[in-house]
């Protein structure tokens, strides 16, 4: 199991840089397309349908992992406080275990809406200029199923009382 989930660990820091990657890229071909513009009047085509379709979508997505894997989601403690340690082990569990659930939905339908996008060569035209974006639909997949396997480790963790080798706080033992 740890071996498993210092696997999960390496797939996450990969998600987070390509996320980050994302965002320098970005960075780089909006102020490309600023002095190209500004400069030679001779915007880059296609800017704005990149940086809407695929920088956007890789800096959101790529590293949702990580939140889970560092269990800093918001929550509130208030009720659970006061509860016996069991209950809340108990309750930490069954809340992980519908996280699992619902991301691996999520992972499953957007995993089908890409493939759909790919089968069609899903594309966005912006003046002159034709974008594929069908690449930029795995990203939502990656990521939500990313997050349903470190959801899946932290809930093995919750219920064995173990750490999993996942980088991180186990689950149960977060930072105040």
């Amino acid at each position: 199991m740890r071996t498993f989930g210092r696997g999960i660990g390496l797939l996450t820091r990969g998600l987070v840089l390509l996320g980050g990657a994302s965002v320098a890229l970005m960075m780089l071909h909006v102020s490309a397309e600023i002095v190209l513009r500004a400069a030679f009047n001779r915007p880059l085509p296609g800017t704005i349908t990149i940086v809407a379709n695929y920088y956007m979508i890789f800096a959101a997505f790529a590293p949702l992992a990580l939140l889970e894997q560092r269990d800093e989601h918001i929550s509130v403690d208030i009720f659970t406080a006061a509860l016996p340690a069991r209950t809340r082990r108990l309750l930490e569990v069954a809340v992980r275990g519908l996280t699992v659930a619902v991301l691996t939905l999520l992972a499953l339908r957007t995993g089908a809406e890409a493939l759909a996008k790919a089968a069609i060569g899903a594309s966005v035209t912006q003046g002159a200029s034709s974008v594929p974006v069908w690449p930029a639909y795995f990203v939502l997949p990656l990521g939500a199923g990313a997050m349903a396997l470190v959801a899946a480790i932290r809930m093995a963790e919750a219920a064995m009382g173990g750490d999993a080798g996942l980088p991180g706080p186990p689950a149960g033992e977060r930072a105040e």
